[in-house]
């Protein structure tokens, strides 16, 4: 009973074939790993302005005593 609560709202490994297949028939197999990179970079853009955003949070605070 608690692994069919666990796992309730997850995806079969069908449901992600299927995915997978539509992602690939939209944007073909040339396409994807551009998509890949740009999905990777934006991560890490993302990761970047997070890391910067908590070095700047101890200055403001400290600025506005």
């Amino acid at each position: 009973m608690t692994t069919h609560i666990l796992l309730y709202g997850m995806p079969s490994v069908w449901s992600l074939a299927l995915i997978a297949v539509v992602v690939l028939l939209i944007f073909g197999g040339k396409k994807i790993p551009e998509l890949m990179k740009g999905l990777g970079s934006g991560i890490k853009e993302f990761k970047k302005g997070v890391g910067e955003d908590e070095d700047d949070t101890p200055k403001e605070i400290d600025d506005k005593k």
